[in-house]
């Protein structure tokens, strides 16, 4: 891969000590529950001070965000939107840890849940897919218009959220938005490259997809009785076959290559932004390629920041205290590196 062929890429400093280099370790460091108890000792005063807010995202579409707003607020700090990853929600652990070290640094958080994530499955009739822009683009400017006093807003996701946001920003102007700038973690670049790379590459990942994506369909099953019927997807084990069947049977698009095209963010998708926007990826994602980087359009606006390692929404130098990301993003946002 040629990396001078991307927009304003520079190399990060990141470097994790010899025994936390592994890339799997470091993406299931991310995923998995091991810091619950830590995070959630942290994030005592953020979810405390929450407030469910229902959006009205337009075409009767309502999705579910928590806004948190510090008791003394620093007037300096734009509000920041986080966007969880594919079937995490607003309770990630990676989210959570984020949200609360702004918070405890004066910024007003929310932290945004994506149709069908979280315990939102009642909300909307019909199911998810990665292709539903418009309601998160809707979802934004419920916040900054109904909620937020018309200010500038900050916007950060993880993974499919990143691609969500970065999505949402090359649409800001059409949609009236004032978004300061955006900031993506490992975001899905090439869909399509992303589910060969599940599929092919290390055999726990297709299965954690596949058990939290079944979880998922179910409860939205069980929240709409007689609509949904999984039981023939519940004995698939395969995750390309089934984003197939259901973009055959719950969505327009004529073919499941129509439907990742659809969110994908290579090629001309991001020609035109025009919101300040960092990309952070690790070159050792085994679920993001590196390769489909040379793939983004070139933009003035989007800067990209490679690591040798990291794993996918990693980036884990110990394992206590803040992650290299979080100080890189803190800072970025703003705020001081803790």
């Amino acid at each position: 891969m040629n990396l001078s062929v991307l927009p304003a890429t520079t190399a990060g400093d990141f470097q994790p000590p010899l025994w936390l280099r592994n890339h799997h370790l470091q993406s299931m460091l991310a995923s998995t529950s091991w810091r619950r108890t830590s995070v959630l000792a942290r994030a005592g005063g953020l979810t405390a001070a929450a407030r469910e807010l229902i959006l009205d995202c337009g075409a009767g579409v309502r999705l579910q965000a928590f806004l948190s707003t510090p008791a003394a607020p620093d007037a300096r700090h734009a509000p920041v939107v986080l966007l969880h990853g594919w079937e995490g929600s607003a309770e990630s652990m990676y989210v959570l840890s984020l949200a609360q070290r702004l918070f405890a640094q004066g910024f007003e958080v929310v932290r945004l849940n994506l149709r069908d994530h979280g315990e939102t499955h009642h909300l909307n009739r019909e199911l998810f897919h990665s292709c539903r822009l418009p309601e998160v683009v809707g979802a934004v400017a419920a916040l900054q218009r109904a909620h937020l006093g018309g200010r500038p807003l900050q916007l950060a996701g993880f993974s499919l959220g990143g691609n969500f946001m970065l999505r949402v920003a090359a649409q800001a102007r059409a949609a009236d938005l004032k978004i300061r700038q955006v900031l993506a973690v490992s975001p899905v670049l090439d869909p399509s490259a992303t589910l060969t790379a599940l599929q092919s590459g290390f055999p726990g990942y297709e299965m954690y997809f596949v058990r939290k994506w079944m979880r998922s369909l179910r409860k939205k099953a069980i929240a709409w009785p007689g609509v949904y019927d999984f039981t023939a997807l519940s004995r698939m084990r395969d995750l390309k076959a089934m984003t197939a069947e259901l973009v055959r049977l719950h969505t327009e698009f004529p073919s499941l290559e129509d439907y990742l095209n659809g969110y994908a963010i290579t090629g001309a998708r991001l020609s035109h932004l025009e919101v300040p926007s960092t990309l952070y990826t690790a070159l050792d994602d085994p679920i993001i390629p590196a390769a489909d980087l040379a793939h983004l359009a070139a933009s003035p606006a989007l800067s990209v920041v490679t690591t040798r390692h990291g794993g996918h929404c990693g980036f884990f130098a110990r394992l206590s205290g803040p992650t290299w990301l979080e100080r890189q993003m803190i800072a970025r946002l703003g705020g001081e590196a803790p």
